[in-house]
């Protein structure tokens, strides 16, 4: 396939999803494109031969990396994600940026003790994959800071192209990090090795989505037919089923999930023995939360209502978007009264969630 195919296979996407590539979107393609082209020179039989031990000594031609920037909404996911489709590199791997990250502490796990285990992990992942494309990439503390400097200068030394979506640019990452002039060096060397492609389009295609779906959210939660399709369109249509995760070292059932976007019961995220850093990890993890039956709150309830609170906070602190299916409108949920008071600070901030003007800070915010 020629990177002209390449793009027609983008296209076409588009094309089945109503909407038209802008000058942004348009700008990142070509980037892509000549990522193709690079790849497609660069890749020989023997990159992967039947032998592995030619396979490890062999070494590909760096390929420039490209670094999609920009807003919430954008379409950075989207064309990332189409052009991993559409490429045609055997071993290539798409992943959640978190979902990399905790692959990574997991290895250098197993290779604890070991002299240099992160230049191993480099060596590893190069053996494996030759296009890694990573969805939401940010920076929050030193560790992960540090740790990526040092990864990041293994993977380009061994010659594993890179694609990766943000909502900063590389300059504005980690902006006022602990010991940030540390991670200076990991910018330049972004800068060095990507193609940094701003979009600066006004148009935002979730939000579009999202209005579509919600036409009056702000005083009622949605009915539960509606979360599927709404769950299928954030997910591209995609996403695990009855699947359970491990948060806090505790598993919760999730009805379905994908990068980003996860489903879940209400009883199984406020019955149980959930706390605050339950909440605050799925905050971490997700841009959106969709939530089944939602029940009203009285005094026979309040530890479920407490814990409503809770998630509802973390969410809302971290710019997570809330989709929840209840049984009635949102100020019967509870009383003025309610946990002395406190859960009008919850109505008032679903009200804000829901709203069409938030959509637009939160299905796609920043996970981190």
């Amino acid at each position: 396939m020629s990177s002209h195919e390449v793009e027609r296979c983008v296209q076409r996407q588009a094309d089945q999803l109503g909407f038209t590539l802008d000058s942004s979107q348009r700008a990142a393609l070509a980037a892509l494109q000549l990522m193709a082209r690079q790849l497609s020179r660069s890749s020989s039989p023997s990159r992967f031969p039947p032998v592995r031990l030619l396979r490890r000594l062999t070494r590909p031609a760096p390929v420039r990396g490209v670094y999609l920037c920009g807003g919430v909404g954008r379409g950075k996911s989207f064309v990332m994600n189409a052009f991993f489709s559409c490429v045609p590199i055997e071993h290539k791997q798409r992943v959640h940026f978190h979902h990399f990250m905790q692959d990574i502490h997991a290895r250098l796990t197993q290779l604890k003790g070991r002299v240099n285990p992160l230049a191993q992990v480099a060596k590893d992942i190069s053996h494996q994959v030759r296009l890694l494309c990573l969805d939401e990439f940010h920076i929050t503390d030193i560790a992960d800071a540090m740790l990526i400097r040092g990864l990041l200068h293994g993977l380009f030394a061994r010659g594993v192209a890179i694609v990766m979506t943000s909502n900063s640019e590389p300059a504005a990452l980690y902006p006022n990090g602990l010991q940030r002039d540390q991670f200076l060096p990991t910018i330049a060397m972004i800068k060095a090795h990507m193609d940094v492609v701003p979009f600066v389009s006004d148009t935002d295609y979730r939000l579009q989505v999202a209005e579509q779906m919600m036409e009056n959210p702000v005083l009622t939660g949605l009915s539960e037919q509606a979360l599927p399709e709404i769950f299928r369109t954030l997910a591209d249509g995609g996403g695990m089923q009855n699947t359970r995760l491990l948060v806090e070292g505790r598993a919760v059932m999730a009805r379905c999930h994908a990068d980003g976007v996860a489903w879940f019961d209400f009883s199984e995220l406020c019955d149980g023995a959930r706390g605050k850093a339950d909440y605050i990890e799925l905050a971490r993890r997700f841009h959106t939360i969709l939530l089944s039956g939602v029940r009203p709150f009285d005094q026979d309830s309040l530890a479920q209502a407490c814990r409503f609170m809770w998630l509802v906070d973390a969410l809302y602190d971290r710019g997570v978007k809330l989709i929840f299916s209840a049984a009635v409108p949102l100020v019967p949920l509870g009383h003025d009264d309610l946990l002395d008071g406190a859960f009008q600070r919850v109505l008032s901030r679903l009200a804000e969630m829901q709203s069409h003007v938030d959509v637009a800070r939160s299905v796609d915010r920043e996970a981190s």
